[in-house]
């Protein structure tokens, strides 16, 4: 008798010990911040033939294959994925880019995520972010991030971005920020940063207005926040979108004449976006043409193809007599995704110049 109470004090400690284990590794899951990855293709997924092959295809592995190459991730937070979509990001179009947006705002709503890492190719990245930046109804982080090399380089940039990307969506001071973008050890908004170079890892950069902080081996050291308006303070939602509105964008070189404008009108761009010579400026004659279609109700946007600098309204062109919207900041790429937004709410120049004077 003594002897079976024994093993049955014996069982009842091994028991409790379990228990306590168990519960200890569950407090502590519950403790780390939970972050949802969402995969989206690119050349952080991407795979070369060999190492010495210059190409490479993208998309090659999964969200999962991602995460497992970065084991540490489960020591700054409870990490889960998903797989929205596995492309190269020169194929991005607007059905991915509802589908990413619905998917995200369903992810922070249901209150089992404290934060989404979206990974994507880095060639259409910024205009992926500042769609998402105008969309998103949380302030909970989402933050980007891809890679230059890819998972099968030598020196692979992906798993550290990813690091740092996930390490700065679970950061508690990263919420309200807005969308950003990680890459490289640097957090950029997803309304100032721009890709400046086709290869490098440095890729990323945000010429106007600097980076938002630095992120190394998870390490953050914040900078000054964007004051314009983004994610719960915009106006746009796409949750009940299933397309956008079509705009084009539209190179302006010398000796431009308004073939290309007109042909893009005519193929059906409810508003059209130059990337103009200096200050957002283009030949007479496709002025001509572009003020004929802003009487027809077409929205047309001044930008600019040079790599920084404002285009100001009125400056070289009269905008207020011929209709126009002056981008500002905004390079070409953004200023479609602002206008295509913009025309889910209104076709008024006027009350779309206000837009891009607040975002």
């Amino acid at each position: 008798m003594q002897k079976n109470k024994k093993w049955i004090f014996r069982f009842l400690a091994l028991w409790l010990c379990i228990i306590g284990v168990t519960q200890s590794a569950a407090y502590a899951a519950k403790d780390k911040p939970r972050i949802r990855i969402l995969a989206t293709g690119g050349t952080i997924a991407g795979a070369q033939k060999s190492q010495t092959d210059y190409g490479y295809k993208s998309g090659a592995f999964n969200v999962d294959d991602l995460i497992n190459a970065v084991p540490t991730l489960k020591e700054i937070a409870t990490i889960s994925g998903e797989q929205i979509a596995n492309i190269g990001s020169q194929d991005m179009n607007d059905e991915i880019w509802l589908k990413l947006a619905k998917r995200i705002n369903e992810v922070l709503k249901s209150g089992d995520y404290d934060g989404v890492v979206v990974t994507h190719g880095t060639d259409t990245m910024e205009e992926t972010a500042f769609f998402l930046n105008l969309v998103v109804k949380s302030d909970k982080p989402v933050v980007l991030v891809g890679s230059m090399r890819p998972a099968t380089a030598v020196s692979a940039d992906g798993p550290s971005n990813l690091y740092n990307a996930v390490a700065t969506a679970a950061n508690p001071d990263t919420k309200g920020r807005g969308v950003l973008v990680v890459m490289n050890d640097e957090i950029h908004t997803a309304r100032n940063v721009e890709k400046t170079n086709t290869t490098n890892v440095e890729t990323f950069r945000s010429p106007e207005r600097g980076p938002a902080g630095l992120v190394n081996t998870g390490k953050i050291s914040w900078f000054e926040p964007s004051m314009k308006r983004h994610t719960v303070k915009s106006e746009f939602n796409v949750d009940k979108e299933d397309a956008l509105p079509r705009v084009d964008i539209i190179y302006a070189y010398s000796n431009m004449n308004g073939d290309l404008i007109e042909a893009a009108a005519k193929a059906g761009a409810k508003g059209l976006v130059i990337a103009g010579v200096g200050d957002g400026n283009m030949s007479q004659s496709a002025l001509a043409s572009l003020q004929n279609l802003a009487n027809k109700g077409v929205l047309v946007v001044r930008s600019t193809r040079l790599p920084t600098g404002m285009v100001l309204r009125n400056n070289e062109v009269d905008d207020d007599k011929m209709g126009f919207v002056a981008s500002g900041e905004f390079n070409p790429e953004k200023s479609r995704v602002l206008a295509m937004l913009a025309l889910t709410k209104t076709k008024d120049p006027k009350k779309v110049q206000e837009m891009f004077n607040l975002y």
